[in-house]
């Protein structure tokens, strides 16, 4: 997958509340990382997976394994590290 960049923008800054109006969330949203590309965007687990495709070796293999764990385990373990992330980094 060359040729593909990935630009980060704040949640809260006006570009990021923009990009979030226009993937259908709430602009004030801030309770996920959110992954938006040209025609979809993707939250939680998915946006991570679909992120570490963009990513060189060994990210990409890793996310096309990961996409074989059902949604709602993955989500429930983003969701964990996520609320926890401060305890364990």
């Amino acid at each position: 997958m060359t040729g593909r960049n990935i630009r980060y923008e704040a949640l809260q800054s006006e570009a990021g509340k923009k990009l979030l109006q226009r993937s259908g969330r709430s602009p004030d949203d801030i309770s996920s990382v959110v992954l938006v590309e040209k025609d979809r965007s993707y939250i939680k687990s998915e946006a991570v997976l679909k992120i570490m495709e963009y990513i060189n070796l060994p990210f990409p293999q890793l996310a096309l394994f990961l996409h074989l764990v059902p949604l709602f385990i993955r989500d429930f373990a983003y969701d964990n590290l996520a609320d926890n992330r401060y305890n364990l980094f």
